[in-house]
């Protein structure tokens, strides 16, 4: 199977479970190493789970601090009411 690091990044991560998967459905492996690639894709798919919360975990900062700026930029707007 492929290597048993810790994937660089969630695309690797992602590209080499897809292999994974891929060599899996195609039915071809003897058991012990169908064994191990379940258990290298359940390694990788924990990783991309992680790396997909982490990245929810930033937008929500990210908005966070974008709503609370708002308020400050819509005062520089003038209103239609202040003619």
């Amino acid at each position: 199977m492929s290597k048993a690091s810790k994937p660089q990044t969630f695309e690797s991560a992602l590209a080499e479970l897809e292999n994974i998967v891929s060599s899996m459905e195609a039915g071809q492996l003897p058991l012990e190493q169908l064994l191990s690639a379940y258990k290298r894709g359940a390694e990788l798919l924990q990783f991309c789970q992680q790396a997909l919360r982490d990245a929810q975990q930033e937008v929500r900062i990210l908005e966070a601090g974008s709503l609370k700026s708002l308020p400050a930029a819509e005062a520089d707007i003038p209103s239609a009411n202040n003619n």
